[in-house]
């Protein structure tokens, strides 16, 4: 019982500390340590060999590893496509075709195509985020919005549809002898609704807040748009194409690493392609750098959080109930994943946990594999949208600048709400027929 309360304590401290903006590198690992002295974990290696320095290093430490390079060619990525002009090219182009109107659709399109095209989520808003601020700044519409506009076309309708290279969609077919496309007639469905229903409110939310007075405000950091003549906007364009292209040529090969190759070629091409455009190259590299810096080591104190707390008998206990919930397979999956993807922050940490403990026992059962399949890949992408998941802390506060209290409300609208519904759906489709 002291576990529990621990666990939910600390993750509940957790999100409030990070909706008020507190340094993730204080809070994470307070919260953590939290998670740790209810569960009569050690505190230090010499005490034991399960202990919480060991437990929150691991996994602060493990994803430094898995994703330094991502994090570092993706920022530079961005930050070459800002100070060369080929996102303002990019962004006066499109809104010159398409009008100011349509420059959140041109956002949602360029981040779902990337995602998509198995550029990790992570790194789609550092590639998007320059061109997004550019045509936000056009169309004089709210910056707050940016980061709900970027994980709206990442983390929703794409990463977790059939088809989709991301990994959240590849955990299933491990565990369960599926394919990619599992159920691919329900997740269409359910992928246009989320598109959808989730452009509208947006859309809907934008304009309230417009209606109310707020405009693009400009900032001090903001990239500074010179008098100068501007890159064709193909070169932008090419870039973006570049990191796609390689990406899905070479995920099957490489698996995640071909990111690394994808982005390098990608700020490759940029240098290649729009050298003499330059504003200042140093700078944009030194701001490149820090920037990944900042984002990733944001992210890892949040993993670090999440280790601590997979170890907590408590944890250990949620799980066991959540993966043996009575009455409905389907249901009782969708239920585990979502509740251990917001224990943990993660929708693959939610997937990786549960997949294990329920698909042998389920697939015994009889229950459907395919749309067994699509309810997890789903599911997963909904509660791991808690204000201290990693790539909504990373969005918010690294690559926007944003502070969770302006920020996280519409995007908690559109990955949060909307894929529940987005589940509901699936689960009654599959039910019903």
């Amino acid at each position: 019982m002291l576990s529990m309360i621990g666990l939910l304590g600390g993750l509940i401290l957790l999100i409030i500390l990070t909706l008020r903006g507190v340094n993730l590198f204080i809070a994470a690992p307070i919260c953590a340590l939290l998670v740790a002295l209810t569960s009569g974990m050690a505190i230090f290696p010499v005490t034991a060999d399960s202990n919480f320095i060991n437990a929150y290093m691991d996994g602060f430490a493990g994803f430094l590893s898995a994703w330094f390079f991502m994090f570092l060619l993706g920022s530079l990525f961005g930050k070459f496509m800002e100070d060369t002009g080929a996102a303002d090219s990019v962004a006066s182009y499109i809104v010159g075709k398409l009008g100011m109107k349509h420059a959140v659709l041109a956002v949602v399109i360029a981040c779902a195509v990337l995602t998509y095209g198995g550029v990790s989520v992570f790194i789609v808003a550092f590639s998007v985020y320059p061109m997004a601020l550019s045509l936000f700044k056009d169309a004089d519409l709210p910056r707050r919005f940016i980061p709900a506009t970027l994980a709206f076309g990442s983390v929703t309708f794409t990463m977790t549809s059939a088809g989709s290279p991301e990994i959240q969609n590849w955990i299933p077919v491990k565990h369960l002898g599926t394919s990619p496309y599992a159920a691919w007639e329900v997740s269409l469905v359910v992928a246009i609704f989320m598109a959808t229903v989730g452009y509208f409110w947006l859309n809907k939310m934008i304009k309230k807040a417009v209606a109310k007075g707020e405009r693009f405000a400009a900032r001090d950091d903001d990239p500074v748009i010179l008098e100068r003549k501007r890159p064709h906007p193909i070169t932008g364009v090419i870039p973006l194409l570049v990191v796609l292209l390689l990406s899905f040529i070479l995920h099957d090969v490489l698996q995640q690493t071909a990111l690394i190759v994808a982005l390098l070629g990608g700020v490759l091409s940029i240098v290649v392609i729009n050298y003499k455009y330059f504003h200042n190259m140093a700078n944009a590299i030194n701001m490149g750098t820090t920037g990944a810096l900042v984002a990733i080591g944001n992210t890892a104190a949040v993993v670090g959080f999440g280790a601590v707390a997979k170890v907590s008998p408590a944890f250990i206990a949620a799980v066991d109930a959540m993966t043996h919930m009575p009455g409905n397979e389907l249901v009782g999956a969708a239920v585990a994943v979502s509740v251990i993807a917001g224990l943990t922050g993660s929708a693959s940490g939610g997937q990786a946990i549960a997949l294990p403990l329920v698909a042998p026992g389920y697939l015994d059962m009889g229950v459907n594999p395919e749309q067994l399949h699509r309810v997890v890949a789903i599911s997963s992408g909904a509660l791991d949208s808690l204000p201290h998941n990693g790539y909504v802390v990373t969005t918010i506060r690294a690559i926007c600048k944003e502070t969770h209290q302006r920020a996280y409300w519409p995007l908690a609208a559109l990955t949060v709400v909307i894929p529940l519904v987005g589940v509901a759906l699936a689960l009654s489709l599959f039910i019903t027929f």
